[in-house]
């Protein structure tokens, strides 16, 4: 069982027993979880004619400011067959999805117009986004972007990462574990489109609007024998919201190299395998003068992908000056 040391107090993982008791937590941590700006609107209805399913919930995410989303979230308990039950669910919905739209719309709407502070805070998103009132917001977001979903669950696995990469549905995982001491609580999580919002809370000059390139590092027998040799890279994890605004990929080689030495245009992308991670074919490979990990910070070397703007990188003299 994991434990938490936290001022001297050592926390154990709490075991949720039910699912509502799981829901409630995330619902309260919402604003953490997925970012101040963007909205859980806690909605269990009934949608499907011939395919009928009930989403815990939807959220209208604005990560990306200038392109926000729409994704249903499902509140899972890691005890659940993700075969039978988190894999069902979401197929249910996906294929339900489209022909419901009309009657996602008026719930959505009918919850924004009764909700006065949840109303404001999407108005003043879809403002900034650009569009000229919250009805012209909703046919966007359900009509014409791409669906994603978000699974929030107290344990990933394998398992769950298999059945999400056999669906169509672009699907992040959040992990949200609880930890208890005596009646205090601490709950662990990575925030959903963290490196994306990550721009906007730090105030960077790099903005969300530019992201379109993902950073990945590399050994060099993979780097040769995958991107040089076979024009692609994988298996990497990109948040569904980023999937149809990437246009580059570009390779940190580890140590030794310790830089950003080469970038190409991503053709196209698919799931790899049976995971949630994704394959990327690329093409117009062009080697550069090496980007370099910062002398006198080591600890920014590259663990996982990170995203940023071509223009951006092309421009940086040291590492840090890709992601600033």
């Amino acid at each position: 069982m994991e434990k938490l040391l936290y001022n001297n107090k050592l926390y154990v993982c709490h075991e949720y027993l039910l699912e509502k008791d799981f829901e409630s937590a995330v619902i309260e941590q919402a604003p953490h979880i997925f970012g101040e700006n963007s909205i859980y609107i806690d909605i269990k209805k009934q949608i499907g004619e011939s395919i009928i399913t009930i989403p815990d919930g939807y959220l209208i995410d604005f990560s990306l400011e200038v392109e926000p989303r729409l994704h249903i979230i499902e509140n899972e308990l890691s005890s659940h067959d993700p075969y039978k039950h988190i894999g069902s669910q979401l197929l249910k919905f996906a294929i339900s999805y489209k022909a419901s739209g009309r009657k996602i719309k008026e719930f959505l709407l009918d919850a924004l117009m009764k909700d006065e502070s949840m109303r404001g805070r999407v108005e003043a998103g879809f403002l900034r986004a650009g569009y000229r009132n919250i009805d012209a917001f909703l046919e966007s977001l359900i009509f014409e972007k791409p669906l994603n979903a978000v699974v929030v669950i107290d344990q990933s696995s394998p398992e769950l990462e298999n059945v999400l990469g056999q669906l169509t549905l672009n699907t992040d995982i959040v992990e949200f574990k609880t930890f208890k001491y005596r009646n205090d609580y601490i709950h662990q999580f990575t925030p959903f489109n963290a490196e994306v919002r990550d721009v906007i809370e730090k105030g960077r000059i790099l903005k969300p609007e530019t992201l379109n390139t993902v950073v990945v590092p590399a050994r060099e027998e993979g780097f040769e024998k995958e991107f040089l040799g076979n024009n692609r890279w994988y298996a990497i994890r990109i948040s569904a919201s980023m999937i149809d605004r990437l246009k580059y990929i570009a390779i940190y080689q580890v140590s030794p190299v310790s830089a950003i030495t080469c970038y190409a245009e991503i053709v196209s992308m698919e799931k790899y395998q049976d995971t949630n991670k994704y394959l990327l074919y690329v093409k117009n490979l062009k080697k550069i003068k090496p980007i370099p990990l910062d002398a006198n910070n080591k600890r920014l070397a590259l663990q996982a992908p990170r995203y940023t703007a071509i223009d951006q990188l092309l421009k940086a003299k040291k590492l840090s000056q890709v992601f600033c």
